[in-house]
């Protein structure tokens, strides 16, 4: 004759098996959280006709800014990214700000040559860059890279540069 199981123990077994759950979501949750996309393996082409490979910046902090000489934020943004730069470029960091397909190369290279931008600027023709670091399409959308080439965070619209350098300060120390 068989009796049947004591709620008792039915209840602890429950409890056992919600917490192995939490666990393992609390795991994986930080998995997702700590691990780091890596940047896309692409190659800008700059507006001087120079190829500037992600590769090539290995073992710096990088920024990429994909903006449009079209788009009022990225304008308004501009001034405190070269701030930004000038700030850090001694520490270790480097700024590729990559033009979007529909600006035109005339309006890129006047924008940068008249404001002096001291960062290398690029142009993404084919939209390929762009479509490389997860199809950008809205601008400002900006970046930041480690030295071992994954992307930190992503910025879309123009950032908190109060956070934005912090965040740039922990990962050169790194």
């Amino acid at each position: 004759m068989q009796t049947a199981p004591q709620p008792a123990s039915n209840r602890t077994w429950m409890k056992i098996a919600g917490a192995v759950i939490v666990v393992v979501l609390a795991v994986v949750a930080w998995m997702s959280f700590s691990s780091k996309q890596a940047a896309p393996e692409v190659t800008f082409n700059g507006i001087n006709g120079d190829k500037i490979s992600m590769q090539s910046l290995r073992g710096k902090v990088v920024m990429v800014n994909f903006w449009a000489t079209s788009c009022t934020t990225c304008v308004h943004e501009m001034p405190q990214m070269v701030e930004t730069y000038n700030k850090y470029k001694d520490k270790g960091l480097d700024f590729v700000a990559v033009a979007m397909s529909y600006d035109p190369p005339n309006y890129v290279l006047n924008y940068a040559q008249t404001r002096s931008l001291p960062f290398r600027v690029a142009l993404d023709a084919q939209g390929d860059a762009a479509k490389a670091f997860g199809d950008v399409k809205l601008t400002p959308t900006t970046y930041i890279i480690d030295k071992q080439g994954r992307i930190l965070k992503r910025y879309v619209g123009e950032p908190q540069f109060a956070e934005l350098h912090q965040l740039l300060e922990k990962a050169l120390a790194a």
